[in-house]
């Protein structure tokens, strides 16, 4: 006699078992960006706390050990590609005093070069806002990068960069802070919030800095020109035009003093203090 088989007991995974709803699974993490944060060797201090507070405002960045300055760039696309990144920031130090930003898109590009101005980290500020270390961004663009091409693909390459993937593992799924990118003077100026009421209310946490646009490149790190700044002044050139104003203020004072007229007197005299001079005094000085 044939034994029955017992029928397998399908319970309804739908239905809420002993009155509770089941647990909502996690979101599949697709957007798998990972950027690479890292610098050349001769940075200030500055920059390299600023790179440290990008860092921590991206949970998906990687480190890596300072660059040499005699390199070329096209190294960094291999330097990412044995870091699993496809994305990097790259701060570029020369002469000791000016700070270089390329933001690529590896390996294919494109990428943009910017001078970094007016840098601000967040031990310096010390301002009242804070936020969750590992939470998602809130991206606010300027309505002026819809105007132009340029500014477009500025505002794209930023999003992919600065922006934390959904259901990234390091990541918290909040929203309470901001990161405000504005046009103003042909700068990118760079600033960090703390969403504090629900009413939209701000408070910064910083850093702030601002982005000179240089030049963008179709490649990573190098290809064809895409766009160049026309008002761009190089570092160098700023720094000759000032030592020249103050050389031609210097001539001018020079001059000014040459050109007042000497007294030939420089107090007035009486004929009669002599009257009392006796002969030995004029032999003395004789």
């Amino acid at each position: 006699m044939a034994k029955m088989k017992r029928k397998a007991h399908v319970s309804d995974t739908g239905s809420p078992k002993n009155g509770k709803a089941p647990p909502k699974k996690k979101g599949k993490w697709t957007n798998k960006t990972r950027v690479l944060v890292f610098s050349s060797r001769g940075v200030a201090y500055r920059a390299r706390h600023l790179m440290q507070d990008l860092r921590k405002l991206m949970p998906n960045s990687k480190t890596e050990s300072k660059m040499d300055r005699k390199d070329q760039l096209m190294v960094i696309n291999e330097i990412c590609d044995m870091k699993n990144c496809d994305k990097c920031i790259f701060f570029e130090a020369k002469k000791k005093e000016d700070l270089y930003m390329w933001v690529s898109n590896v390996p294919r590009g494109p990428s943009c070069k910017f001078l970094v101005e007016n840098v601000h980290t967040m031990m310096e500020l010390k301002m009242t806002g804070n936020c969750l270390a590992t939470s998602r961004p809130i991206l606010s663009f300027d309505k002026a990068f819809d105007g132009t091409a340029h500014l477009k693909l500025m505002k794209e390459l930023f999003i992919q960069v600065f922006g934390t993937p959904n259901f990234h593992p390091k990541s918290q799924p909040f929203f309470d802070r901001v990161l405000t990118f504005s046009l103003d003077s042909d700068r990118i100026f760079v600033r960090h919030f703390q969403i504090v009421e629900e009413d939209g209310s701000l408070a910064e946490i910083g850093p702030r800095f601002a982005l000179n646009p240089i030049r963008m490149f179709e490649g990573s790190f190098g290809g064809a020109t895409l766009y160049q700044n026309p008002h761009y002044v190089p570092p160098n050139a700023y720094r000759r035009e000032r030592r020249m104003e103050a050389s031609v203020k210097y001539k001018n004072r020079i001059e000014h003093k040459k050109g007042k007229v000497r007294p030939e007197k420089s107090y007035s005299l009486d004929p009669l203090d002599d009257v009392f001079a006796t002969q030995m005094e004029e032999s003395e000085s004789e």
